[in-house]
């Protein structure tokens, strides 16, 4: 089938290194080139990995709580800043 095909010039290139490096016709790389891309891929399913598998025992302090726990810790901490900003404002005001 004939038709007309308008390529961006970084694609013509790439098309003529390739018919030159394997010494096919133009037309010929292009419909190889155009094949491949169009092609589904067939790749090998790889198979998740096994990661291995521990057991730690049981657990030293109650995870219960644990997210009330670092709540409290970040609420400190952010106290903690707005005490120092609070204080340096306060030493360089006249």
């Amino acid at each position: 089938m004939r038709t007309t095909l308008t390529l961006d010039p970084d694609v013509h290139a790439l098309l003529q290194d390739a018919a030159h490096r394997t010494g096919k016709p133009f037309k010929t790389t292009l419909n190889d080139a155009v094949r491949a891309g169009l092609s589904p891929r067939h790749q090998a399913k790889v198979p998740p990995p096994q990661w291995p598998v521990y057991d730690m025992g049981q657990p030293l302090v109650d995870l219960t709580k644990a997210l009330a726990l670092a709540d409290e810790l970040d609420d400190q901490v952010r106290v903690q800043r707005l005490a120092q900003v609070a204080s340096q404002a306060h030493a360089g005001a006249p």
